[in-house]
């Protein structure tokens, strides 16, 4: 009990101290600037900017996403594109058949209900949600403000041309997700009850360990694992919960003071709901939040596009045109490449590793079915979602307006044709912003429990500070502590990379596995 009393006393007497000083500044103002002084040179590193011309640099995390990509769409002969159409039978349930143990008349369904254990002991094998359901939470993760806001911002400073280069670093990150998803399900964890443990701080530890470097595979695992919980806070919890609460006090223009705290309270009672019932109730309400907002979204923005149909051809040109020869853009050619990459790696977080803690929880028996399955993940969300995003607003030609910016300038663009629209949108980032917040509180609590244990204490005590920084997150202005949390959502490719790179000998190896099993029909 000393302990605890100690630990809460040691971090009450800052807060104290600070509370003291919110006369002249208000406390999130001085928790944004203290937070910012100790954290900025991690912000700083992990955002580095290697300059590529005298004006223009990218942050060497994007460059090494990228690269990575790159390497492994060449090393798996573009499966990407390959294994594009079998992805798509995979999800539609083409070959369960190969992936399925017919029941044993003798005990019958001893588990009424498709749960875990009835996973385990009758279908012979392990897992906890269907292809669909691994598809949509890990989606649900990726695609959000990214797609709305991030979008925007590539265009208003590269220009129409950042829109090609976002598609191709969409395309490679196709494969980043394949292969770090097959070792997702690879090397993951079943506990007795069925509940499954999966993610980079498994195949790094179990992965490397075969390789004879445990002792590498154990620091990698742990850095991942820290990364992940202060990304999954952060930018995958306080930052949904402050955009989603700014946006809809601006249409309702509400400017009470309480007003962030009451709507972050309601967020986080829904998000608890959730979160509660593991990830088979985060799956359950993904796999039917998720297609529904992007279809609101996809909808509008497809009345959009045909209201404005002659223009579809000028805007594509305007896109390849802008891609290739660019004047006075950002710097030039190098300047909307950037723009293009950079916001594609930042959607999508092809190569971060968190999508494969999703897709680890997946029934199957052939880790690699589920890595084909992931590999359309990045196609949705930026080869889909943020070229639709983009068509919108070249065709309405918003993207000269000078005086909006990020999801501002995407909402005008979309009211201009459809006035209503800033209500749908309002709806839609909310959404976006609930099933990011489930997804990522999924990924953060199996990090958390990598590190200090599979207990039910635990569990709880994670989610519980799921839904604190929920609150405050809707509440106050952290500008520091968002861009710390994103710091570490991207720090999270670092032993990411390194380890899938040193396993891809396994990830070939199980792939061949899978397309046998289809050849053979078992």
């Amino acid at each position: 009990m000393k302990k605890y009393l100690l630990s809460l006393l040691f971090i009450i007497t800052p807060l104290l101290s600070i509370a003291q000083e919110t006369t002249d500044q208000g406390i999130d103002e001085i928790i944004n600037e203290r937070f910012g002084n100790a954290t900025g040179w991690f912000v700083n590193a992990i955002f580095y900017q290697i300059p590529i011309t005298k004006d223009v640099g990218i942050p060497w995390v994007v460059i090494m996403l990228l690269g990575f990509a790159t390497f492994f769409t060449l090393y798996f002969k573009f499966i990407n594109i390959s294994g594009f159409a079998k992805a798509i039978n995979v999800v539609r349930g083409k070959y369960d058949n190969i992936d399925h143990v017919t029941v044993d008349p003798m005990y019958g369904d001893l588990t009424p209900g498709g749960d875990s254990i009835e996973t385990i002991r009758i279908e012979g094998k392990h897992g906890e949600v269907s292809h669909f359901q691994a598809l949509t939470a890990a989606l649900s993760g990726t695609v959000g403000l990214g797609n709305i806001a991030g979008v925007a911002i590539a265009i208003t400073i590269g220009g129409p041309g950042a829109t090609f280069w976002m598609i191709i670093a969409g395309l490679l990150g196709m494969t980043s997700k394949f292969a770090e998803c097959t070792l997702g399900v690879k090397y993951r964890d079943v506990g007795k009850d069925g509940t499954v443990y999966g993610g980079p701080m498994y195949y790094l530890r179990k992965g490397l360990s075969e390789k004879g470097i445990a002792g590498l595979g154990k620091v990698l695992a742990v850095l991942f694992a820290v990364f992940c919980i202060g990304g999954s806070f952060g930018g995958g919890n306080m930052f949904q919960a402050n955009q989603a609460a700014q946006i809809f006090n601006d249409v309702t223009n509400n400017t009470g003071a309480s007003s962030g705290f009451w709507f972050g309270v309601i967020m986080a009672v829904f998000v608890g709901i959730v979160i509660i019932g593991g990830v088979k109730r985060i799956a359950s309400v993904t796999e039917k939040v998720v297609p529904f907002m992007v279809g609101i979204y996809v909808l509008a923005a497809l009345i959009i596009i045909g209201a404005n149909f002659s223009h579809i051809p000028s805007a594509f040109g305007e896109i390849f045109e802008g891609a290739f020869s660019p004047v006075g853009i950002a710097g030039g050619f190098v300047g909307v490449l950037v723009q293009g990459f950079r916001r594609a790696a930042f959607s999508n977080e092809a190569g971060v590793g968190s999508a494969a803690i999703a897709h680890s929880a997946v029934k199957t028996k052939y880790p690699a079915s589920e890595g084909i399955v992931a590999l359309l993940e990045p196609f949705i969300d930026t080869v889909v979602v943020c070229t639709i995003t983009a068509l919108v607003i070249i065709i309405t030609g918003n993207y000269a307006d000078t005086t909006a910016s990020g999801v501002q300038l995407t909402s005008n663009a979309f009211a201009s044709v459809l006035p209503w629209f800033p209500y749908v949108l309002t709806v839609a980032v909310i959404l976006f912003a609930f099933s990011t917040m489930i997804s990522w509180s999924y990924y953060g609590l199996q990090s958390w429990l990598y590190l200090f244990g599979k207990s039910r204490q635990n569990t709880i005590t994670y989610k519980v500070l799921f839904c604190v920084f929920t609150i405050i997150g809707a509440s106050i202005s952290l500008g520091a502590v968002t861009d710390f949390s994103d710091a570490m959502i991207f720090a999270m490719a670092v032993p990411n990379l390194i380890g899938v790179s040193m396993l891809l000998p396994k990830i070939r190896e199980e792939v061949q596995k899978y397309l046998d099993a289809i050849r053979s029909g078992k």
